[in-house]
Protein backbone atom coordinates (compact mmCIF):
# COMPACT_ATOMS: atom_id res chain seq x y z
CA UNK A 1 0.00 0.00 0.00
CA UNK A 2 3.04 2.24 0.33
CA UNK A 3 3.40 2.56 -3.44
CA UNK A 4 -0.27 3.23 -4.17
CA UNK A 5 -1.37 6.76 -5.01
CA UNK A 6 -3.27 8.59 -2.28
CA UNK A 7 -6.49 8.62 -4.32
CA UNK A 8 -6.55 4.81 -4.53
CA UNK A 9 -5.81 4.46 -0.80
CA UNK A 10 -8.74 6.79 -0.04
CA UNK A 11 -11.00 4.73 -2.32
CA UNK A 12 -10.02 1.61 -0.36
CA UNK A 13 -10.66 3.37 2.97
CA UNK A 14 -14.15 4.34 1.72
CA UNK A 15 -15.17 0.69 2.16
CA UNK A 16 -14.35 0.71 5.89
CA UNK A 17 -16.85 1.40 8.65
CA UNK A 18 -16.01 3.91 11.39
CA UNK A 19 -14.58 1.31 13.77
CA UNK A 20 -12.19 -0.11 11.19
CA UNK A 21 -11.29 3.37 9.98
CA UNK A 22 -10.37 4.32 13.56
CA UNK A 23 -8.24 1.16 13.78
CA UNK A 24 -6.56 1.98 10.46
CA UNK A 25 -5.42 5.29 11.96
CA UNK A 26 -3.28 3.37 14.43
CA UNK A 27 -1.26 1.47 11.79
CA UNK A 28 1.22 4.15 10.75
CA UNK A 29 1.52 7.90 10.17
CA UNK A 30 0.50 7.69 6.53
CA UNK A 31 -2.62 5.69 7.37
CA UNK A 32 -3.43 8.06 10.23
CA UNK A 33 -3.35 10.98 7.83
CA UNK A 34 -5.36 9.15 5.18
CA UNK A 35 -7.95 7.73 7.59
CA UNK A 36 -8.49 11.21 9.07
CA UNK A 37 -9.64 12.55 5.71
CA UNK A 38 -12.62 14.86 6.14
CA UNK A 39 -14.46 13.45 3.11
CA UNK A 40 -14.31 9.90 4.54
CA UNK A 41 -15.80 10.94 7.87
CA UNK A 42 -18.37 13.18 6.18
CA UNK A 43 -19.56 10.20 4.10
CA UNK A 44 -19.68 7.98 7.19
CA UNK A 45 -21.73 10.61 9.01
CA UNK A 46 -24.18 10.95 6.10
CA UNK A 47 -24.52 7.17 5.80
CA UNK A 48 -25.29 6.76 9.49
CA UNK A 49 -27.45 9.79 10.27
CA UNK A 50 -28.50 11.11 6.85
CA UNK A 51 -27.87 14.24 4.85
CA UNK A 52 -30.25 16.42 6.88
CA UNK A 53 -28.33 15.77 10.09
CA UNK A 54 -25.05 16.30 8.24
CA UNK A 55 -26.19 19.75 7.12
CA UNK A 56 -27.22 20.61 10.67
CA UNK A 57 -24.10 19.23 12.38
CA UNK A 58 -21.56 20.39 9.78
CA UNK A 59 -18.25 21.24 11.48
CA UNK A 60 -17.58 24.82 12.47
CA UNK A 61 -14.16 26.47 12.74
CA UNK A 62 -11.34 23.99 13.30
CA UNK A 63 -13.52 20.95 13.99
CA UNK A 64 -13.33 18.06 11.57
CA UNK A 65 -16.03 15.64 10.44
CA UNK A 66 -14.29 13.00 12.53
CA UNK A 67 -14.77 15.14 15.67
CA UNK A 68 -18.43 15.72 14.79
CA UNK A 69 -18.91 11.99 14.16
CA UNK A 70 -17.36 11.08 17.53
CA UNK A 71 -19.56 13.56 19.42
CA UNK A 72 -22.73 12.40 17.67
CA UNK A 73 -21.83 8.75 18.29
CA UNK A 74 -21.17 9.47 21.98
CA UNK A 75 -24.51 11.32 22.25
CA UNK A 76 -26.25 8.32 20.74
CA UNK A 77 -24.54 5.88 23.11
CA UNK A 78 -24.74 7.79 26.40
CA UNK A 79 -27.20 10.63 25.83
CA UNK A 80 -26.81 14.39 25.90
CA UNK A 81 -27.04 15.07 29.64
CA UNK A 82 -24.20 15.42 32.12
CA UNK A 83 -22.61 12.00 32.64
CA UNK A 84 -19.47 10.43 33.92
CA UNK A 85 -18.25 7.63 31.71
CA UNK A 86 -15.42 5.15 31.99
CA UNK A 87 -13.38 4.11 28.99
CA UNK A 88 -10.73 1.60 29.99
CA UNK A 89 -9.42 2.69 33.37
CA UNK A 90 -10.02 6.42 32.74
CA UNK A 91 -13.09 8.44 33.74
CA UNK A 92 -14.46 11.40 31.75
CA UNK A 93 -17.03 14.07 32.50
CA UNK A 94 -19.28 14.36 29.42
CA UNK A 95 -21.91 17.01 28.63
CA UNK A 96 -23.93 16.98 25.40
CA UNK A 97 -21.62 14.37 23.93
CA UNK A 98 -18.51 16.51 24.39
CA UNK A 99 -15.82 15.42 26.83
CA UNK A 100 -15.58 18.33 29.24
CA UNK A 101 -12.84 16.98 31.50
CA UNK A 102 -10.73 13.90 31.94
CA UNK A 103 -11.01 12.89 35.57
CA UNK A 104 -8.11 10.49 35.26
CA UNK A 105 -7.70 6.98 36.50
CA UNK A 106 -8.75 5.77 39.91
CA UNK A 107 -5.41 3.96 40.19
CA UNK A 108 -3.47 7.17 39.47
CA UNK A 109 -5.61 9.11 41.95
CA UNK A 110 -4.79 6.71 44.77
CA UNK A 111 -1.08 7.07 44.14
CA UNK A 112 -1.31 10.86 43.80
CA UNK A 113 -3.31 11.34 46.99
CA UNK A 114 -1.07 9.09 49.05
CA UNK A 115 1.98 11.04 47.87
CA UNK A 116 0.44 14.52 48.10
CA UNK A 117 -0.32 14.31 51.80
CA UNK A 118 3.16 13.05 52.71
CA UNK A 119 5.32 15.46 50.71
CA UNK A 120 5.73 19.08 51.75
CA UNK A 121 7.79 22.00 50.60
CA UNK A 122 5.96 23.29 47.53
CA UNK A 123 4.48 26.79 47.58
CA UNK A 124 1.00 25.33 47.81
CA UNK A 125 1.94 23.26 50.86
CA UNK A 126 3.52 26.28 52.53
CA UNK A 127 0.34 28.32 52.09
CA UNK A 128 -1.05 26.85 55.30
CA UNK A 129 -4.10 24.91 56.40
CA UNK A 130 -6.29 26.15 53.54
CA UNK A 131 -4.32 24.17 50.95
CA UNK A 132 -4.62 20.98 53.03
CA UNK A 133 -8.38 21.56 53.34
CA UNK A 134 -8.68 22.26 49.61
CA UNK A 135 -6.82 19.05 48.77
CA UNK A 136 -9.04 17.09 51.13
CA UNK A 137 -12.16 18.54 49.47
CA UNK A 138 -10.80 17.74 45.99
CA UNK A 139 -10.04 14.21 47.17
CA UNK A 140 -13.60 13.75 48.43
CA UNK A 141 -15.07 15.23 45.24
CA UNK A 142 -12.93 12.95 43.12
CA UNK A 143 -14.10 9.93 45.12
CA UNK A 144 -17.72 10.99 44.62
CA UNK A 145 -17.18 11.46 40.88
CA UNK A 146 -15.50 8.04 40.57
CA UNK A 147 -18.36 6.46 42.55
CA UNK A 148 -20.92 8.04 40.22
CA UNK A 149 -18.87 6.83 37.26
CA UNK A 150 -18.87 3.29 38.66
CA UNK A 151 -22.66 3.47 39.10
CA UNK A 152 -23.07 4.67 35.50
CA UNK A 153 -20.94 1.79 34.21
CA UNK A 154 -22.72 -0.78 36.39
CA UNK A 155 -26.16 0.41 35.29
CA UNK A 156 -25.10 0.35 31.63
CA UNK A 157 -23.75 -3.20 32.06
CA UNK A 158 -27.00 -4.26 33.76
CA UNK A 159 -29.08 -2.76 30.95
CA UNK A 160 -26.98 -4.55 28.33
CA UNK A 161 -27.27 -7.90 30.09
CA UNK A 162 -31.07 -7.50 30.35
CA UNK A 163 -31.36 -6.81 26.62
CA UNK A 164 -29.27 -9.82 25.53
Amino acid sequence: MENLPIEICLKIFCFLDYQHLALAQQVCRKWKLLASDNALWSNLFKERWGGDHAAFYAPIDSKSWKDVFEVQDRCERIGVGLKIIREGSYYYLVHQGEIQRCLGSRRNRRQATSHSFHTYGSEEDLAGEASVDERACRGILDKILFFIGDLEVASADAKRSRVT
